[in-house]
């Protein structure tokens, strides 16, 4: 096979078994790192369970609501269900924890969640052909989609922390956003322009090298231990010439403000006021 076929080969990949197991994997052993997780999987199972397949095909979920589509629709692929409820019995209730510290060996972890980094590719693609056969040439709508298909897991967060009793709104990944979908959203952008014919690219070629990058930098987060966002120079540039310094607005002149011995402006004349009233009173005694 000649070189300039490699990305023409790469995209026709099937993503089922392989790297869909590889995703259901990492999403389930995601949930399990969660805070509070374990005692959950002991006092209910199934809200677990529901947690774990909200993980696993959070993706389809909100874009079948955004499309006006049966959100349970996800439901109809038996053997992707019942491969999804393996991994999650697998992992949360194998005896000794053995298929957990199976992958917590480097070397297997990292192919799982490179695969795992192969199957968002094909989410935000699907996604995005999904939305334009409903909405021709919608070019928001095909953007939003392929953005909720390739991480719909992460933008529902705050709705997979409630089935686990947990409301946390202050991480919703709008106010804080999380790697995954930072780039997941600039793949729904190029993949939409390249589907509009406003990237001069072929689709196998954008396929290739987009999956390429997010496998990359992955494994190079993952062996650093670097949460950092390859983006973040960018947004902080973008913001401060766009949005402003990104500083914090000073807070009001005379709001909170404190005199030195820690009473606040406001308490002063009150305070002043007592003092006068004692003083008169000491003179009436006097």
């Amino acid at each position: 096979m000649e070189l300039w076929q490699v990305p023409l080969s790469f995209s026709r990949l099937r993503m089922f078994p392989f790297f869909d197991l590889a995703h259901y994997v990492a999403s389930v052993l995601a949930l399990k790192e969660q805070r509070g997780v374990v005692e959950v999987s002991v006092r209910s199972p199934l809200a677990c369970w529901f947690s774990a397949m909200l993980y696993c095909f959070g993706g389809s979920v909100l874009s079948s609501l955004m499309l006006g589509e049966p959100p349970v629709a996800f439901l109809a692929k038996t053997i992707n269900i019942l491969l999804a409820s393996s991994v999650w019995y697998l992992v949360f209730y194998c005896p000794e924890d053995i298929f957990c510290r199976c992958f917590s060996f480097l070397p297997l972890r990292l192919l799982v969640a490179g695969m795992k980094e192969v199957t968002r590719t094909w989410k935000i693609t699907d996604g995005i052909a999904h939305a334009d056969t409903v909405y021709k040439d919608a070019c928001l709508i095909m953007v939003a989609v392929g953005w909720a298909r390739g991480a719909g897991g992460g933008l529902i967060s705050n709705f997979e922390q409630l089935v686990r009793g947990v409301w946390k709104p202050e991480t919703n990944e709008l106010l804080q956003m999380s790697y995954p979908v930072k780039v997941t959203l600039i793949g729904a952008v190029l993949f939409t322009l390249q589907r509009r014919q406003y990237l001069p690219i072929a689709k196998h070629n954008l396929v290739f090298l987009y999956t390429i990058f997010l496998v990359v930098f992955k494994v190079k987060m993952m062996l650093t231990r670097c949460a950092t966002s390859p983006f973040a120079p960018i947004k902080a540039a973008v913001c401060q010439m766009f949005f402003g310094s990104g500083k914090a607005p000073s807070k009001v002149k005379g709001e909170s403000a404190t005199s030195s011995n820690g009473s606040s402006v406001c308490d002063q004349p009150s305070e002043q006021h007592h003092e006068g009233a004692k003083k008169k009173q000491a003179k009436k005694t006097e």
